[in-house]
């Protein structure tokens, strides 16, 4: 009888060491995953302060957000995705759109296009890419200050034409040796510019008679 009860209080340690381990590790997933999850939503609201400023608004854009459906060829998406709205006391002054380009020289290249409520580019971000290291990557703000070259343009600034590197005619640069990778994303940025275009009554929040 002996054995029998010393079996069963380590038995029952061993249940209880087991419980209490998977208690500890349940928590500290849980918290880990807390702080990726409070640390992902900082880095995505300081990307979006880059694009407006805090000077330009005054609402959290990184929670007023809303979805862009699946499969919308303007702006080379494939699945649904977050854009942002931009508000100031309460009215959209601009919108924030997630863009792929489909032709990098090295494949999708992932960016953010913010546009004010005047059509106009208030500034574009690439969020990820595979171009290559030294070459293409200049499209990132970090390597070159290329992409601020988007600011102030829009459809009709410059003419179609221009919407393009300057060896194609167009007022873009281009990168000695890369030449692929920002036309990718030039064309990608008229393209958000047309889908905001066409979707701007929604977009802006505004009554149907006043598009």
């Amino acid at each position: 009888m002996k054995w029998l009860a010393s079996f069963s209080l380590s038995g029952l340690v061993l249940v209880l060491v087991a419980a209490w381990t998977s208690i500890a590790i349940g928590w500290t997933h849980m918290n880990t995953r807390s702080q990726i999850d409070l640390e992902l939503r900082r880095a995505k609201a300081r990307q979006l302060l880059e694009i407006f400023p805090l000077e330009t608004h005054n609402n959290e854009m990184v929670d007023d957000t809303f979805l862009v459906r699946a499969e919308t060829p303007l702006l080379g998406i494939r699945e649904a995705k977050q854009g942002y709205k931009v508000r100031q006391d309460g009215v959209v002054i601009g919108v924030i759109l997630p863009v792929t380009a489909r032709d990098g020289y090295s494949g999708d290249i992932q960016a953010l296009v913010g546009i004010l409520k005047d059509g106009t580019l208030a500034g574009v971000r690439v969020v990820s890419h595979r171009e290559t290291q030294g070459l293409g990557d200049k499209i990132e703000i970090r390597k070159s200050s290329w992409i601020r070259g988007f600011n102030g343009r829009g459809l009709d600034n410059p003419t179609p034409a221009g919407w393009n590197v300057k060896r194609d005619g167009g007022v873009f640069d281009q990168f000695t040796g890369a030449t692929v990778t920002p036309r990718a994303l030039i064309v990608a940025t008229r393209r958000a510019l047309e889908y905001f275009q066409f979707n701007t009554a929604t977009l802006l929040e505004m009554e149907p008679d006043s598009a």
